[in-house]
C-alpha cells in the first residue's frame, strides 16, 4: 500500500515539476499521438524480470528476459499501422530442478487512429490482432490468433501529460490445457504522465492492472514504473526505467532499457 500511494502521489506531483511530453518507452501506457503520415519509428526494447515466490514450501525463483523491435508507420496523419515482434526468454528454478526456454513470441499488429483532438484532449482507438508465431508448447504463444481494442486518452496540461488507457483483449488457445485453465477475456486500464526536467531529459512515471490470465486466480497482476527518457538527438532517445509489482502475480521488479528512433 506504501509502494501503491508513493506511485499515485508522483503522478500527481509531477505536475509541479517543468513543459509537456508524448508518453514514449519505456512506458507501458500509449500515447494518442501519431507519427503523421509518411512518418516512421523504430523500437527497440528490453525487458528484464525476476519473481521469487514459496509455492508448497519450496523457493521458486524466475527470470525472464523479452527483447522486442517494434515498428510504427504514418498511413494518414492520424492514422498509424504498429507492428511488434518479441524474443523471449524464460528461466524457472523450482525444487531444485532449472527449465528454460526461449524463442520467439506471438507477433502484434495494430492499427491506431487518433479520432478527436481538440483543447480538451485527444482520444485514440486501437484495435490489435496478435498472430501465433510463438511455440505453444514452450509457453511463447497462445497457438491461436487473438484480438484486443484499447481506448486511448491524452491530456496536455501546462506542467505535465497525461496518458489513459482502457483496454480488452479475447484470447485464443490451441492447447486443450491452456484453455481449460486460462481466461479469455482480459481487461486492462493504466495511466501515466510525462515530465520534461530539461530540454533532453524527461521523468515518466506509470501504473495499471489487468485481469490475471490464470482463472484459479482473483488476484490481478498490478505495476508501478518510475523512468528516464533521454533525447539524444531530435530523432533518437534513450530509456531506462524499472518496473515492480504492486501485487504478488506481477514480477517483484524489471529493469527497462530501449531505443527510440523516428525516421
Amino acid at each position: 500500500m506504501r509502494t501503491t500511494k508513493f506511485l499515485l502521489t508522483t503522478l500527481l506531483t509531477l505536475s509541479l515539476l517543468a513543459p509537456p511530453a508524448f508518453a514514449i518507452q519505456p512506458l507501458v501506457t500509449d500515447d494518442a499521438g501519431t507519427e503523421g503520415q509518411g512518418g516512421i519509428l523504430l523500437e527497440f526494447s528490453n525487458e528484464l524480470s525476476f519473481d521469487r515466490q514459496t509455492v508448497d514450501g519450496e523457493k521458486l525463483r524466475a527470470r525472464d528476459n523479452q527483447t522486442a523491435v517494434a515498428l510504427a508507420y504514418g498511413l494518414l496523419d492520424n492514422l498509424d499501422l504498429l507492428f511488434e515482434a518479441p524474443y523471449i526468454y524464460t528461466r524457472t528454478k523450482f525444487a531444485g530442478e532449472t527449465e528454460s526456454d526461449n524463442g520467439i513470441g506471438d507477433l502484434t499488429l495494430e492499427v491506431k487512429w487518433r479520432f478527436h483532438e481538440s483543447d480538451l484532449g485527444a482520444l485514440a482507438l486501437k484495435p490489435s490482432l496478435t498472430i501465433p508465431t510463438g511455440d505453444e508448447d514452450k509457453g511463447l504463444g497462445s497457438g491461436e490468433v487473438s484480438y484486443g481494442l484499447a481506448l486511448i486518452a491524452t491530456k496536455e496540461f501546462e506542467l505535465v501529460d497525461l496518458h489513459l488507457n482502457l483496454g480488452y483483449a479475447h484470447n485464443r488457445y490451441k492447447l486443450a490445457e491452456d484453455r481449460l485453465e486460462s481466461r479469455r477475456h482480459i481487461y486492462s486500464a493504466s495511466l501515466a504522465a510525462v515530465r520534461e526536467l530539461t530540454p533532453t531529459l524527461d521523468l515518466v512515471a506509470d501504473i495499471g492492472i489487468e485481469t490475471h490470465e490464470s482463472k484459479d486466480s482473483d488476484l490481478h497482476p498490478a505495476f508501478g514504473l518510475l523512468g528516464l527518457v533521454y533525447s539524444v538527438t531530435d530523432n533518437i532517445a534513450l530509456d531506462g526505467g524499472v518496473k515492480f509489482g504492486l501485487s504478488r502475480p506481477e514480477p517483484d521488479y524489471a529493469l527497462l532499457v530501449g531505443l527510440t528512433w523516428s525516421l
